[in-house]
């Protein structure tokens, strides 16, 4: 197992890519430490894998010390942080307004830096360290009502980078996933608020789904172990896009 006995703190892991990519981690061996804003629903999530929980709004600048003392304090060292939780909400040019912008920021930007901040003396001490950044392929554009979240995920490759370039020493890699259009269940409910019929995932455009549907958490999942485990090493600093197409490159445009 490519994980075994391995500490994975992931954040945002009470549904969607977090939750898939826990359940990944545990059928590879690692003991994850799950991550939720919502109690009741961390709760299940942590119960059903039979792991430990936290609940922390990350929005909140102590927060990421809090959630990295904590894994440390159960299980007494952290080998994988995977930054997952983020703000999806909406915005373009005309709505957006400073308050809205340093919420999108805090949570999708700034709390992955001191998360990592927090967990990479950990990190040294045992010798080293793997951290996966789970971005966007809106990261490089985005939709127009994407803005500030498109904004923070193309920080967040900067911050990718830097500190792969930083820690390369200490052999801690920071990599990071640009998923694509996902079928989560959060995704499901909000494009049904929207307006979208209840079998919207079905009629998704050839050119956003050209294999005829989206992309699952799971599958997502699978590459942030490949990210996590030794098989990886020493890559590190890596943009990576989890697409049906080419991102970049792409007649007529990747999105």
């Amino acid at each position: 197992m490519r994980l075994e006995d391995k500490v994975i703190l992931i954040t945002g892991s009470s549904t969607g890519i977090g939750e898939a990519t826990a359940e990944r981690c545990l059928a590879e061996g690692a003991r994850v430490m799950i991550h939720g804003l919502d109690e009741a629903e961390t709760a299940e999530t942590a119960g059903r894998l039979s792991q430990p929980y936290m609940v922390a709004d990350l929005a909140l600048t102590e927060s990421a010390n809090t959630v990295i003392a904590k894994t440390i304090e159960y299980y007494g060292r952290i080998d994988g942080l995977v930054n997952n939780a983020a703000s999806t909400a909406r915005s373009d040019l005309s709505s957006t307004h400073p308050d809205f912008f340093d919420q999108m920021i805090a949570i999708n930007l700034r709390t992955p830096l001191f998360m990592i901040q927090a967990a990479v003396p950990h990190m040294k001490a045992q010798g080293k360290g793997a951290v996966v950044n789970i971005g966007s392929v809106n990261a490089y554009c985005g939709h127009p009502n994407l803005l500030d979240y498109s904004i923070s995920k193309g920080g967040l490759m900067t911050l990718t980078r830097n500190l792969a370039n930083a820690l390369a020493p200490d052999h801690i890699r920071v990599n990071q996933l640009n998923p694509g259009w996902t079928l989560s269940r959060n995704e499901i409910a909000l494009q049904i608020s929207e307006g979208q019929p209840e079998d919207w995932y079905n009629q998704v455009s050839p050119r956003l789904a050209p294999t005829g549907r989206l992309l699952e958490p799971s599958e997502i999942a699978a590459h942030v172990v490949h990210w996590l485990s030794d098989a990886s090493a020493p890559a590190s600093g890596v943009i990576y896009e989890v697409e049906q197409f080419p991102v970049i490159g792409r007649p007529g445009g990747g999105l």
